[in-house]
């Protein structure tokens, strides 16, 4: 059985299509856990890794974003992922930097707060096909940030 493949693209159309990348994520990643992101820049293949996942295909990958949409409603009072910067670090490399910050919706108001970063290894057609995301603490650090009961701000409450 024979695969049908692209014509490789010109380096002027590659580079196109990374900065057509490039714009998407920058709109898609500040409200992944508000709405849907766009899947047209992945390959159907896309591969995922994190600290707590590991995964293959697109339709895990649309998955693990509703499954994040869920559970920020469910879970949190607010919670927001604040994009730093989205930059093309090599040929076929684009590299994210962000944080998630929220509320959960406990009596105590907990906070949770970590950084991550985002590496999207890029095809020859310059789409997505593999995604890697670290984070600087490990999951057992931020899962106690759910039990950390936060100071309380008000002077007249204390």
């Amino acid at each position: 059985m024979k695969t049908k493949t692209s014509p490789p693209l010109t380096p002027e159309q590659y580079q196109a299509k990374i900065e057509t990348v490039i714009n998407t994520l920058k709109q898609d990643l500040p409200t992944l856990f508000e709405k849907d992101i766009s899947y047209e820049i992945y390959t159907s293949d896309i591969y995922f890794t994190d600290p707590v996942n590991t995964f293959k295909w697109k339709f895990n990958y649309r998955i693990i974003f509703w499954t994040l949409r869920f559970h920020a409603g469910l879970f949190f009072s607010e919670i927001y992922f604040d994009l730093h910067q989205v930059q093309q670090t090599a040929v076929d490399l684009i590299t994210a930097d962000w944080t998630v910050r929220g509320t959960l919706r406990l009596p105590w108001k907990p906070q949770i707060f970590f950084n991550g970063s985002s590496a999207y290894h890029l095809s020859n057609q310059a789409l997505i096909y593999r995604h890697e995301d670290t984070w600087d603490r490990s999951p057992q650090t931020i899962l106690k940030q759910f039990f950390q009961r936060q100071p309380n701000s008000n002077p007249e409450e204390r």
